[in-house]
């Protein structure tokens, strides 16, 4: 039996729910282990986008899935969705307007930028760089408002920073309260659907087991977060990491749909054809 690439980002949401099945406990049906991968989510992104690379399981932006959805399937299961909550553009006190200004954004393929131009167009220049650069720019002044993902989006006004604009509240506005698509789980569509099955069956195990032994996959997931601090941690994992993410249910996958229409219509993404497992 062949091993399993899997990739996930060093975000302490992803790297809680594979806790399981990179630590061992868990097994993907199939398949001799798992080679495991840590890049940040742009990084993953531009792999599996620009350069083709061929990652079984990997994790994704919402965004990204619309460039790659020939060649993988979309989970349903490991989905980080935004449920009053989401990502947020903060700058120093005093911007008034986002028109003209320079906004640090935390990739291309992140589906917060494509969420933020869904938003208010594109009346702002972006600056794209690494999503954990993003608050040190606009305190810099390297630019002039950042947009913020991860755990930067709960922990801004420590740096004193402003929100500008809340990226959910325009979602839920705009799609009657749907939950919002940011990150999602792919698995290469080469080992096919019965493969797939496997693989999201273990990630449902990987994210039970990971609840069921908090501390040790919380301990885990510190290793690789920017925040320290552990009941911050369990914070921001418990806003990602929940029944939704062991199964996005009918509303997160219409949700993906509405995200994946509203950007077509828009011009911003191509036909996206849906391969759900």
């Amino acid at each position: 039996m062949a091993r399993l690439s899997v990739a996930h980002t060093p975000d302490p949401d992803d790297a809680f729910m594979f806790y399981g099945i990179v630590s061992g406990a868990v097994r993907v049906v199939g398949f001799d282990g798992v080679d495991h991968i840590i890049e940040d989510i742009e990084t993953l992104n531009r792999w599996i986008i620009e350069e083709g690379r061929a990652i079984d399981a990997t994790a994704a932006s919402a965004h990204a899935y619309a460039y790659v959805s020939n060649r993988y399937y979309l989970l349903r299961t490991g989905a980080s969705m935004g449920e009053g909550y989401g990502p947020v553009v903060v700058s120093k006190p005093g911007l008034a307007s986002l028109r003209g200004a320079r906004v640090a954004v935390p990739g291309r393929y992140t589906t917060a930028y494509l969420l933020l131009r869904l938003a208010i167009g594109d009346i702002f220049q972006p600056v794209f760089t690494r999503f954990d650069l993003v608050p040190g720019m606009v305190e810099s002044g390297e630019a002039d408002a950042g947009l913020l993902i991860h755990e930067e989006q709960i922990t801004y006004a420590s740096r004193g920073l402003d929100l500008v604009l809340d990226l959910w509240e325009w979602w839920s506005r705009e799609t009657g309260g749907l939950p919002m698509p940011l990150g999602v789980d792919l698995f290469s569509m080469s080992h096919g659907r019965d493969a797939a099955e496997a693989f999201r069956r273990a990630l449902v195990e990987s994210i039970r087991y990971s609840y069921e032994h908090k501390g040790e996959a919380i301990s885990f997931a510190s290793r690789y977060s920017r925040v320290k601090d552990l009941s911050l941690l369990e914070k921001f994992i418990t806003m990602y990491v929940n029944d939704r993410t062991i199964d996005m249910g009918e509303d997160g996958l219409e949700a993906h749909r509405v995200l994946y229409r509203m950007s077509r219509d828009r011009g911003l993404l191509p036909e996206v054809r849906m391969e759900v497992v």
